[in-house]
C-alpha cells in the first residue's frame, strides 16, 4: 500500500474498521492488541492470519507498532491523528452530567477560584491533567517602561500596565548603563512591546537574548537583558496558568518512568512552556487536539493535549485543556474539555455582568 495526503486514504474499509477496533481497544485496557484477539472482538468473518496481513500493512504504514517481538500491536503517534481525524466517535454529554459540571463551577466565586474549580473539574473527571490560562484581559499589559540609573549598577525599572497600574522595579546588572544607554533602551521596549502581555514579551526576549550573545548588536542585547529582568520581576507575582492532577499521570505505565514524571512535572512547575503552547491555541476555533511530537514542546512527546478557548461576552479571553498519555478516550475527553470552557465562560460572564437596575 502507497501513502497518499491522506493517510487513511490508502485504506480501505476492512483495514478501517480493524484499526479503529484495536486503538478503543487499546485505549480501554492499555495492552497490545494481537491479531488472534483482534479477530474475535472486531465482529468480522476474519482468521487471523488475515488480521495479520492487515496488521503488517499497518504497520509498514505508520499507523501501529510492536512494543516486544511476538506482541500484539500498539497505536502510534501518527496512527492516533488518523484514529481522531477520521475514525473517532464523539460521545456527547448527557444531561446529567452536564448538569453535574455545571453545579462544579460556583459563579460567585472570584476569578481565581472559578479558574481553580474549572481545572481541578477537569482533572477530577479526566483523570489527567487539567490546566486553564488566566483571562488575558487580567494578565498584565505592557503600556510604557521608563529606566533611570542609580547606583552601584542598579537600575529603576518604572512600567505602566494595564492603562493605569505602576510598577516599580529595581534591577540588580553586571555593569553600569550610561543614560543614553537606558533611554536607548526604553525607546526599544515601548516600541517592540507596548500593549503586548508582559509573559509573551519576557518569553520573546527570554529567546532573543540567547540569539543576540554573540551579535554585534549591542542595544538589541541590552534590551534582551534589561527587558528580561523588567518583565520577569514585574511578572513574578502573576500566576498565567492553573494546574491541577498533574500525578494523575503517574498511573498511566507509559509515563510512569521516573525520568518522564521528573520532566513533566518540571513543566508543569515552571509554566512557561506549557502556557505558551495554549497561547497558540487562543486563535483556534473549537478542540484542538496535539499527539505527540505535534505540540513541538520535547516533554510531551508521549502525550496528548486536548485544548479549547473559552470566551467571556464572545471574547476569546483564555484557554483550558487536558494533558494525558496518547493513550487517552479522546471520545470522552474532547466533549468534557469543550463543555467545561462553554460553563466557565458562562460564570465568568455572569460574575462580570452588572446588575441590572430594579
Amino acid at each position: 500500500m502507497r501513502q497518499s495526503e491522506d493517510p487513511g486514504a490508502v485504506l480501505d474499509s476492512r483495514a478501517r474498521h480493524l484499526f479503529r477496533v484495536l486503538v478503543e481497544s487499546y485505549i480501554r485496557e492499555g495492552r497490545p492488541v494481537g491479531s488472534r484477539r483482534l479477530a474475535r472482538t472486531a465482529g468480522l468473518d476474519l482468521s487471523p492470519a488475515t488480521v495479520r496481513n492487515v496488521m503488517a500493512d499497518l504497520e509498514e504504514l505508520g499507523f501501529v507498532r510492536s512494543p516486544h517481538t511476538s506482541a500484539g500491536r500498539v497505536p502510534t503517534a501518527r496512527g492516533y491523528r488518523l484514529f481522531v481525524d477520521t475514525l473517532l466517535r464523539v460521545r456527547p454529554l448527557r444531561d446529567q452530567e452536564v448538569e453535574r459540571l455545571q453545579r462544579s463551577l460556583d459563579p460567585d466565586l472570584d476569578t481565581h477560584g472559578l479558574l481553580s474549580s474549572a481545572s481541578a473539574l477537569l482533572s477530577g473527571v479526566t483523570e489527567l491533567a487539567g490546566l486553564v490560562t488566566v483571562p488575558r484581559r487580567e494578565r498584565a499589559v505592557l503600556r510604557h517602561i521608563e529606566l533611570l540609573n542609580l547606583s552601584h549598577r542598579r537600575v529603576l525599572a518604572i512600567l505602566v500596565t494595564n492603562g493605569r497600574e505602576v510598577q516599580n522595579r529595581i534591577l540588580y546588572l553586571d555593569r553600569d548603563y550610561q543614560p543614553h544607554e537606558l533611554q536607548e533602551v526604553a525607546n526599544y521596549l515601548n516600541e517592540r512591546f507596548a500593549g503586548q502581555d508582559l509573559s509573551a514579551a519576557r518569553d520573546l526576549l527570554d529567546r532573543e537574548l540567547q540569539a543576540v550573545k554573540q551579535d554585534l548588536n549591542r542595544l538589541v542585547l541590552n534590551a534582551a537583558e534589561l527587558g528580561h529582568k523588567a518583565f520577569s520581576q514585574a511578572g513574578a507575582d502573576d500566576d498565567d496558568l492553573v494546574t491541577a492532577g498533574e500525578t494523575n499521570l503517574m498511573g498511566y505505565d507509559e509515563l510512569s518512568s521516573v525520568e518522564k514524571l521528573r520532566q513533566l512535572f518540571e513543566a508543569f512547575n515552571e509554566k512557561e512552556g506549557m502556557l505558551h503552547l495554549l497561547d497558540r491555541c487562543i486563535s483556534a476555533e473549537g478542540v484542538q487536539i496535539f499527539i505527540g511530537q505535534e505540540s513541538g514542546y520535547e516533554v510531551l512527546e508521549e502525550c496528548s493535549m486536548v485544548t479549547t478557548p473559552y470566551s467571556v461576552a464572545g471574547e476569546v479571553v483564555g484557554v483550558l485543556g487536558v494533558v494525558g498519555p496518547t493513550r487517552m478516550a479522546y471520545d470522552r475527553v474532547i466533549p468534557i474539555v469543550d463543555v467545561t470552557a462553554k460553563i466557565l465562560g458562562a460564570a465568568l460572564n455572569w460574575r462580570d455582568t452588572p446588575p441590572r437596575s430594579r
